[in-house]
């Protein structure tokens, strides 16, 4: 089905608002209201998820454990929107917050949206090289352990993380 360009650009910024709400709220359910109940979403490192209640479970369990809960914000760079198809994509940010010295990490990943309608999107995929992410989580970490900033739940992961390469 095609959709108007109006609509999708309703539904992006829709979207946003919402990212933006539930990292300022840390209720990740609105997130996953975002979707339809059989949708899709594919992250690159923790794989596939079917129906909006394994997202739910997926995105509440992430983003409320270390790394995830200290990102501040999600940016979007720049996004496209193909009408006659459906599907927006866009580049997002992923910055954590201020380890303690002021110094900035962060990493970038394509999403893709496929809308479904009345504000609801039927797939989400993260693409990302998890690699990318874990060699700056693990730096933020050195730079918060020296500021003595370190939280208990970053120096756990940390330990957990400390044979893997990256």
């Amino acid at each position: 089905m095609a959709w108007t360009r109006d609509e999708l650009e309703a539904a992006f910024a829709n979207y946003q608002k919402t990212v933006v709400e539930a990292t300022q709220t840390r209720d990740w359910n609105i997130f996953a209201d975002q979707f339809t109940e059989d949708a899709t979403y594919l992250e690159h490192a923790f794989g596939s998820f079917a129906g909006r209640e394994e997202i739910r479970r997926w995105v509440t369990r992430t983003m409320t454990a270390f790394p995830g809960n200290r990102m501040p914000e999600f940016p979007v760079s720049w996004y496209v929107i193909d009408e006659e198809r459906g599907w927006v994509i866009c580049e997002v940010q992923n910055p954590m917050e201020d380890p303690g010295d002021g110094t900035e990490h962060g990493a970038a990943n394509i999403t893709i949206l496929h809308y479904a309608g009345d504000n609801l999107w039927s797939h989400e995929e993260d693409a990302y090289n998890p690699m990318n992410f874990l060699a700056m989580a693990k730096k933020w970490c050195r730079h918060a352990e020296k500021s003595g900033n370190l939280p208990d739940d970053a120096r756990a992961w940390l330990d957990k993380m400390a044979n893997v390469p990256g």
